[in-house]
């Protein structure tokens, strides 16, 4: 073939050798490369239909090791000069320029000895070139030229100009196109060429400058980004000539565009450019560019700053605040000539509008002195003006505008931020400004903007806070201020105000010490006070003390302080309250009601969750002796009239085993290494406790103090023999007789909900006696104890109960939710990654099977459970299992419960936007169902549903527009809804189809 006269046999015979060269590259040997190479060149001049298959040839040698030196530069001067590439099919081309990329890969010093030649002879191969795919492998082999230094020689400009004219890129790929390139993937490797070298500045800035007046807002953001992206590279010599062109542009674009985008680029290209001039060293003789180009920038955008009209004020600030924050210098030399001049316009401009704009504006310019830190030498000139900046800010912070005041509040805290700029007597000042605001300020946002200002300042300043604020705040809580104003709400909105204060301000840990004796003062006065006083003035103590809790995590020398002072503080009172609340009833009573006792546990939690393990161990062993031996020698004023007997038997000590909540935020919020002493008597106790309180509150807490223990458990003969005894309180008790529901809720704790008709009574005190295992399925399950199978297979098996189905697959919601006490990852629970994937994985066919077989009356109870596991369920995991479980949510919509056609609405929502192409097989289900329930009785179910009929817009067009008329008219009806929230969605929805 390879000697044939016919030029398409001769074309098939290399075809063959290429095909195999391309399989064998890698075992030829030097002399046979030799011979192929020379053999190839000498086709490049046969007829041009080989020259396709010749070209492969070469590729699969242009790959080889064995390539003698010299071979890369005799075959890139053959196709240099035999080849006219852009004659050739697409393919041919992409083979050329990689046959290019192998040779610069393996050959690099071979192909720069050939020097600017080779320059030249690839912009030969490159010019004209227009295929997406060949452009994106050429951009990279002039990036390669450009990065790894090869001779341009006298051909820059040209190299430039095969590169530039594709600039900016205007390609839209085609529908369906199996390559894959998009236009940003041109765009970006087209930039990287452009601004790989200053040697194209000179024909590059011209050509943005013009691309910049485009009337296409693309090639306006393609010139300032790639402009953006040259000033990373360039010095003040390429960028001396453009300068003024340059600068005349950004001006015109951010005076008169009406796009935020092109706005945002431009201020991005001027910080750039200022970046950039910045940089540059400077010879002695050289001129200063940055000034000059600065002193433009200013003459051109400050006099706009004085119009009475104030209608190019903002677009002059943004200007010269991307100028100015390019670099500390051009940071001073700005604000050093712009906030007098806005200082001035303040004093001229005495309405609220015009000084909020003022104010924002040098807020700007203020954040920027911020980011750069202090210099001493560069702070004078702000220095001689912070007596006019303080009464502009005090000013805006006694005007009676809310806005001002907010926008004054947060110049405030960057001028208090600004290293020694606030004297003493400035600093009075601000504290003065920031307790008016924070007590007596009608306005909750301004209140709120205060505080959160002082606690940004507190740290900075903390002997000015600790000395004028704490002071102050604590006198306002002390008792008998508020009888001054009787029958007034202020006073307890200032009480409420003064523990948000105090919280806010503790960021500093001297400020903490200052801060919590307070806090606890005045919680003591509510629980000693002549009348008790209310449960939600104790709550409102603790969620400031938690707050605080929280600032502190981070310090371990404020963790240990709180925790000392907090912890033995918070349990003296509790069981003092307790002890005395069969003597004293109304005396401390607050302190014992279930939301005090619940607000407690977060700020105990928060002070033990950041402990060292070594005073973690010291604090528990006093707090486990406590509760178990009634060993109160370690809290404060431990003088009580009786034992400590929490786990003992009586009606008389109900009071204090309702104080195991706060035993259970202790201990359940320790790190696994730390050793719980007498753990297994606890254990035990907490066991006891949980099966035979009364009390819904305490059995609750007891078991969840069990349940986390157990979690964290190590495995071994101690665990299995503690789950051994819990098993064997609910298994008889599950069986049959009268305890039936405490024996399940016992297995799987359900939060109490409103009781169904003709449950009786005892409802309640059930639920709360089962309130354990319900805790121990949760806390087994998290850590994939094999136990946990066991549990779950019985309540698989009571979804069948006619008696109990329902009351258990409405616990199927509490193993796959987050707990928000003790069974999470923050109080150190052993969660395992994925748990809920495993619980669905081992679980959910099971309950799809029970679901068949089960009997009409139940079928519900299976559907709830399924929905209730669904919807915690990663989305990803779910998608992947949508097809063999969509039939069973989509009779779920057909279920009168309404809690399942809720849960499995919220779970249809996200796979309608997520999963399509599934959905779109069962639209005319979907329709049906979705929209009968927009006419449920219950609101929440016809808000999902219309929320559902919302993303039923997102399948497929085609499939959607013949249900478009009935869809329509359905969502008429809810337009006209009696809730408002109801006629929101169905706006939404019905525009939307």
């Amino acid at each position: 073939c390879l000697e044939n006269t016919d030029p398409r046999v001769r074309g098939r015979g290399i075809q063959l050798l290429s095909q195999v060269l391309l399989q064998c590259y890698s075992l030829l040997q030097e002399k046979e490369v030799l011979h192929l190479v020379l053999f190839y060149e000498s086709r490049l001049q046969d007829h041009h239909l080989v020259i396709p298959s010749v070209l492969q040839g070469l590729r699969a040698l242009s790959m080889c090791e064995a390539l003698a030196p010299g071979l890369a530069v005799s075959v890139l001067k053959a196709i240099f000069q035999e080849v006219h590439v852009q004659s050739l099919l697409q393919l041919d081309r992409y083979t050329v320029y990689s046959i290019i990329t192998n040779f610069m890969g393996s050959r690099e010093e071979e192909l720069k000895g050939l020097g600017a030649d080779f320059t030249f002879g690839f912009i030969q191969v490159m010019d004209g070139e227009k295929d997406p795919r060949n452009l994106l492998v050429a951009f990279q082999i002039v990036r390669d030229l450009i990065g790894k230094n090869y001779a341009l020689g006298p051909f820059v400009e040209e190299l430039f100009e095969v590169t530039s004219c594709y600039f900016p890129i205007d390609f839209t790929p085609p529908p369906n196109d199996p390559h894959g390139i998009q236009r940003e993937d041109l765009i970006l490797s087209l930039r990287s060429v452009l601004a790989s070298t200053p040697q194209f500045a000179e024909f590059l800035l011209p050509l943005i400058i013009e691309k910049m007046d485009s009337d296409l807002q693309s090639a306006k953001l393609d010139s300032l980004q790639t402009l953006t992206a040259c000033c990373a590279i360039y010095g003040q010599k390429e960028l001396q000539e453009f300068l003024p062109s340059l600068w005349s542009s950004l001006r015109r674009e951010v005076f008169q565009t009406a796009s935020e985008k092109v706005e945002a680029e431009c201020l991005a290209a001027l910080h750039a450019l200022s970046a950039c001039l910045s940089r540059s060293v400077l010879s002695s003789d050289a001129e200063d560019l940055l000034d000059s180009f600065l002193s433009s920038v200013l003459q051109d955008c400050r006099h706009h700053l004085c119009e009475p009209d104030m209608k190019l004020v903002w677009p002059s600030a943004k200007l010269l605040q991307a100028a100015a924050g390019a670099s500390l210098r051009t940071c001073h030399c700005i604000t050093r000539s712009v906030v007098p001049l806005l200082l001035e316009q303040h004093t001229k401009h005495p309405q609220s509008s015009q000084r909020r704009t003022i104010l924002e504006m040098l807020l700007g310019f203020l954040e920027l002195h911020q980011k750069w830190g202090h210099v001493e030498e560069d702070e004078s000139a702000l220095l001689a003006l912070r007596a006019p900046l303080c009464s502009v800010v005090f000013s805006a912070m006694t005007d009676p505008s809310v806005q001002l005041q907010l926008v004054g509040i947060r110049v405030l805290t960057v001028l208090g931020s600004l290293q020694g700029f606030l004297s003493p007597s400035d600093l009075e000042l601000v504290v003065d400004h920031l307790l008016r605001l924070i007590l007596h300020e009608e306005d909750s946002q301004s209140s709120e903007a205060a505080m959160d200002a002082a606690g940004s300042l507190a740290p900075i300043h903390p002997q000015s806070f600790s000395g004028c604020m704490i002071p102050r705040l604590g006198e306002e809580l002390q008792p008998g201020r508020d009888e001054e104003e009787e029958g007034s709400r202020a006073p307890h909105r200032l009480w409420q105000r003064c523990l948000q204060a105090l919280a806010a301000v503790s960021t500093h840990a001297s400020i903490v010490r200052e801060t919590v004796p307070v806090l606890l003062r005045h919680l003591r006065q509510l629980h000693k006070g002549s009348e008790a006083g209310s449960a939600q003035d104790v709550v409102s103590v603790c969620q400031s003390l938690h707050r605080v809790a929280l600032q502190c995590q981070q310090d371990a020398e404020s963790c240990w302080y709180y925790h000392q002072a907090v912890v033995p503080c918070l349990l003296a009172m509790a069981v003092q309250a307790a002890m005395q609340e069969s003597t004293h009833p109304l005396l401390g009573k607050a302190l014992l009601e279930e939301e005090a006792l619940a607000a407690m546990v977060p700020v105990i939690s928060a002070a033990c969750t950041h402990l060292s393990p070594e005073l973690a161990a010291q604090s528990v062993s006093h707090v486990v002796s406590l509760f178990l031996d009634g060993e109160v020698s370690f809290l404060p004023q431990n003088s009580f009239p009786c034992s400590f007997q929490p786990f003992e038997g009586g009606e008389r000590l109900e009071a204090q085993r309702r104080l195991v909540a706060l035993l259970m935020a202790f201990v359940c919020s320790l790190p696994r290494t730390v050793v719980i002493p007498q753990q297994e008597r606890l254990l035990r106790e907490l066991l006891a406790l949980s099966c035979s309180s009364n009390c819904p509150f305490t059995a609750t807490t007891a078991a969840k103090c069990f349940a986390g223990l157990v979690n964290k458990h190590a495995e071994g003969q101690q665990l299995d023999e503690i789950l051994r005894l819990a098993l064997n309180r609910m298994e008889p008790a599950l069986a049959e007789g009268p305890q039936r529901a405490q024996a399940l809720t016992l297995l799987l704790w359900v939060r109490p909900a409103p009781r169904a008709a003709g449950r009786g009574a005892g409802a309640g005190a059930a639920r709360a006696d089962a309130a354990l295992p319900a805790q121990v399925s949760k806390a087994l399950v998290l850590r994939y104890h094999p136990l946990s199978s066991r549990l779950t297979d019985k309540l698989l098996g009571l979804l069948a109960d006619a008696e109990l189905g329902a009351a258990t697959a409405d616990g199927f919601s509490l193993l796959m939710a987050d707990a928000p006490d003790v069974l999470h990852k923050g109080c150190h629970a052993d969660v395992r990654i994925m748990f809920r994937q495993r619980f669905f994985t081992d679980n959910v066919p099971k309950l799809v099977q029970g679901f068949h077989r089960a009997g009409p009356d139940v079928k519900a109870n299976y559907l709830k459970g399924l929905s209730h596991v669904l919807n915690h369920l990663p989305k990803p995991v779910l998608v992947t299992e949508l097809p063999t479980l969509l039939s069973l949510l989509l009779e779920a919509l057909s279920c009168s419960d309404r809690v399942v056609q809720l849960s499995t609405l919220s779970c249809l929502q996200p796979l309608l936007l997520e999963a399509p192409q599934i959905m779109s097989m069962h639209i005319d289900t979907l329709v049906s169902k979705v929209l009968s329930l927009t006419s449920s009785p219950t609101m929440a179910v016809r808000i999902a549903a219309l929320r559902c009929a919302h993303a039923l817009t997102n399948l497929p067009l085609t499939v959607l527009l013949p249900y478009k008329p009935r869809v329509i008219r359905a969502l008429a009806k809810p337009l006209d809804d009696k809730k408002r929230l109801v006629r929101k969605e169905a706006v939404a929805a019905r525009g939307e189809w």
